[in-house]
């Protein structure tokens, strides 16, 4: 049984646009420290940006209106606590305390996220699927019910009717759909907005990758200030996760779907 959303569901419009200010800190700094929160809805959008850099307002404006159209911007900047910037001082280091779980994709959930991509393909427009053994369940905003009852036979489609979807009738906040974004792989720590010295993001893909790579589950845990984590510095896992995100295209396209 799973869930997969799209990326024009509000929750993966609110991680694209926290990605793409992580993007942003990046262009401007080697190693930025930052942490994003966006809740959007309704035409209006809250960020709330802990960081090392300070944007200039525009350019926030001008990534939300890209991403989900929304003009009516709240936009708050704080510096990065300097008790926890200390902790990165002079090496990579655990940023946070948090436990990690890395597990095998199933056939099930590769076959749906297969599926939401097909879709996504013809309609990009806010959409949510489900698979559970041989039912599915597609619901997908602005889209041709008819048709894709054509194309996924016996699958149950737009159930009560057709829907609008997107943020005039839901709202969307970062790292809601982390079922959606990492399978059995959840745990405690979101993987969006955030810097790669952050663990929520480099453990996390680096426990979901090693369980790929092995077909076993991985658990790991750590404490803020670590140094090593599995054996491994803990530089050298910031690294294997900047090579994942790199290859995806930016912490925005890393949002647009999740691990997978």
């Amino acid at each position: 049984m799973f869930e997969k959303v799209n990326p024009a569901h509000p929750d993966k419009l609110a991680d694209r646009i926290a990605g793409a200010l992580v993007d942003a800190a990046y262009e401007e700094e080697k190693n930025p420290k930052i942490a994003v929160e966006v809740l959007l809805g309704h035409g209006h959008a809250t960020v709330i940006i802990e960081s090392s850099y300070t944007f200039c307002r525009y350019r926030v404006q001008s990534i939300v209106a890209r991403i989900a159209d929304i003009v009516n911007v709240r936009y708050i900047h704080k510096k990065q606590d300097p008790h926890l910037a200390k902790n990165q001082a002079g090496k990579f280091r655990c940023g946070d305390n948090g436990i990690f779980r890395g597990v095998p994709l199933t056939e099930e959930q590769k076959k749906l996220s297969q599926i939401a991509r097909d879709i996504y393909e013809a309609y990009h427009s806010d959409g949510k699927y489900i698979l559970d053994k041989d039912r599915l369940i597609i619901c997908q905003s602005n889209a041709n019910s008819e048709e894709l009852k054509k194309i996924y036979k016996n699958a149950e489609v737009n159930p009560i009717g057709d829907w609008t979807g997107g943020t005039d009738v839901d709202s969307g906040a970062t790292n809601r759909k982390l079922g959606s974004d990492m399978g059995d792989s959840v745990t405690g720590g979101g993987l969006h907005g955030k810097d790669l010295t952050k663990a929520d993001v480099s453990v996390n893909i680096y426990a979901w990758l090693k369980a790929q790579a092995t077909g076993k589950v991985v658990e790991l845990s750590c404490a803020i200030g670590d140094e090593f984590i599995d054996g491994k510095p803990y530089g050298e896992i910031v690294c294997i996760a900047k090579d994942f995100i790199n290859k995806l295209g930016g912490f925005e396209k890393f949002a647009e779907w999740g691990l997978f």
